[in-house]
């Protein structure tokens, strides 16, 4: 049954209240992700949040449920809930998920963009570009995966837009596990040429910029070496340091900070 809207709708209490509703949690989460504020295989405690967002815990495992369900966080048993840890593989399935949405919706456009939706584009690589002027990386990593969704949006297709949502925050964690050395500016450059060619009416080349972007993108995910001991990083961690020890044991022998 679509919800219809009621005189209670526009009552501040109401609107409180709409905040703090299993939807909202969960969207709160994703916008965390795409801003890189939350990383992959962080713990996500339930009274925590419950305190945090002033419900009870009943509407945050709720939340959170519907996250798992989306396949943003997982439970693991007498652990709690984490935020997902995607492996190489599925960073590719995502991408190639990406890939074959975002694509197919530009070459689908029955015609050119209306002037509306390309000026709120061109807006939207604007706050790209502020951002990355002024070192905001959580705003910078945020705007530009929510370009995807924007584009979908602005296509008229708000489906495709929350699916991408979606997808767009897994790539987000993906990228900080597996991707080396991502250029902002590089992206939000590409991101402006595509605008450029929906403003022309190039849906084909649109396409293939958009193509090429995401493409390169994954191509640049490389999947961290394992190690044979699963110990390995702890011991190196923990190995003592001589020159260190030395220096607690005489403190006179300590190097100068100030050097």
């Amino acid at each position: 049954m679509n919800r219809r809207t009621t005189p209670q709708d526009g009552d501040p209490a109401h609107h409180a209240e709409s905040l703090r509703s299993p939807d909202a949690i969960a969207d709160r989460i994703v916008d965390a992700i795409l801003a890189g504020r939350l990383a992959a295989g962080e713990r996500l405690g339930e009274q925590s949040l419950a305190d945090l967002f002033g419900v009870s815990r009943t509407l945050v495992r709720e939340a959170l449920s519907r996250l798992s369900a989306r396949g943003m966080v997982q439970v693991r048993p007498r652990r709690g809930w984490f935020v997902i840890e995607p492996s190489a593989a599925e960073a590719k399935s995502a991408f190639d998920a990406r890939l074959a949405i975002e694509t197919g919706l530009v070459q689908m456009l029955p015609a050119p963009l209306q002037r509306p939706a390309i000026e709120r584009l061109q807006r939207h690589v604007a706050d790209e570009q502020r951002a990355i002027r002024d070192g905001d990386a959580a705003r910078r990593s945020y705007l530009l995966g929510e370009f995807h969704v924007c584009l979908a949006d602005c296509a008229g297709n708000p489906l495709l837009a929350e699916i991408l949502k979606d997808l767009t925050a897994r790539t987000t964690l993906i990228a900080a596990l597996y991707q080396s050395g991502t250029d902002a500016a590089r992206s939000c450059a590409e991101h402006a040429q595509i605008v450029a060619a929906l403003e022309a009416g190039d849906h084909a080349a649109a396409a293939g910029l958009l193509r090429e972007h995401l493409a390169l993108i994954a191509r640049e995910l490389v999947e961290p070496p394992r190690a044979d001991d699963p110990l390995q990083r702890l011991r190196a961690a923990l190995q003592p340091q001589r020159r260190l020890f030395s220096d607690l044991i005489d403190p006179s022998q300590a190097p100068d900070a100030s050097a």
